[in-house]
């Protein structure tokens, strides 16, 4: 039986109120020039810079082509909307609610299928949305106060008291999901994965962690190696998001689901399963 589905908490961010402080704080943080916007979005630098001073207000259309070559993700450009007076575009609704009937369906049946193997779905801040049956079995040898309530996953993974003394590459693990951390920060702006990534790094690293890489799988892609009473369990992961979400929940949902990669791996999660 997958976990339950939830909506994803909310977060208000400390940002300015003007439309024209929003899109200036978007604009430098996409490292872009008044110029380089302007002649992305087809407009006047001296007209842009109206808009960004106040002196002008935008049309709907505007906000809405400048959210899209900014590349702002969709709750922003709701932020965006409100902020020059207009009413918010898109909606957020709960995973539950009738009108993402469809959507839920496909989260359920991907989880659900790629059992025996661990599979989960995420919000924009790593809370666990839903998970397959093999999940909670990974996670039994984490604390159980990171085991209740909201659990975030990469909190859970990559604490002292969670998963990290069992992840043989804690090493390389950390760095890769910092990467992916990273990355998000960039493309959302969100102070709550600034907080969250900042607690992450300071969180020691238990002694004999393996510092290097070892088999096949070494610069292709990222092994997850987790030791279990069976063995040490290899991983490779991929991640699923919907492709042309119109809501902010389904923009904002991401599924992982991880593969064995080796036969060891693959038999002992088989094993594993059967006995649950």
């Amino acid at each position: 039986m997958l976990t339950s589905l939830h909506t994803p908490a909310r977060t208000s961010r400390a940002s300015p109120q003007a439309f024209g402080e929003h899109l200036r704080h978007w604009r430098q943080h996409r490292r872009l020039s008044q110029l380089d916007l302007a002649s992305e979005a087809d407009i006047s630098t001296r007209h842009l810079s109206f808009v960004e001073t106040g002196r002008a207000s935008p049309s709907r259309e505007m906000v809405l082509r400048l959210s899209e070559r900014l590349d702002i993700p969709l709750r922003e450009r709701n932020t965006l909307l409100v902020a020059a007076g207009y009413a918010p575009m898109y909606r957020e609704r709960p995973l539950d609610d009738p009108a993402l009937d469809a959507a839920r369906q496909a989260v359920e049946l991907i989880l659900q299928s790629h059992e025996p193997y661990p599979a989960l779905a995420i919000d924009r801040h790593w809370n666990l949305v839903a998970a397959n049956r093999m999940v909670p079995l990974l996670m039994a040898g984490a604390d159980a106060s990171l085991r209740q309530g909201t659990v975030n996953v990469l909190r859970l993974s990559l604490h002292p008291q969670g998963l990290a003394p069992h992840i043989a590459n804690l090493v390389q693990w950390r760095d890769h999901l910092f990467e992916r951390l990273r990355q998000q920060i960039t493309a959302t702006a969100d102070p709550v994965l600034v907080a969250l990534l900042d607690e992450l790094r300071a969180y020691p690293v238990p002694e004999g962690s393996h510092q290097h890489l070892e088999g096949e799988h070494a610069g292709v892609v990222m092994p997850f190696k987790f030791t279990t009473p069976s063995g040490v369990l290899s991983f490779i992961s991929t991640t699923t998001i919907f492709g042309t979400p119109v809501d902010v929940t389904l923009q904002e949902l991401a599924m992982e689901t991880f593969f064995p990669a080796d036969d060891f791996t693959r038999q002992a999660l088989q094993a594993l399963m059967t006995r649950a």
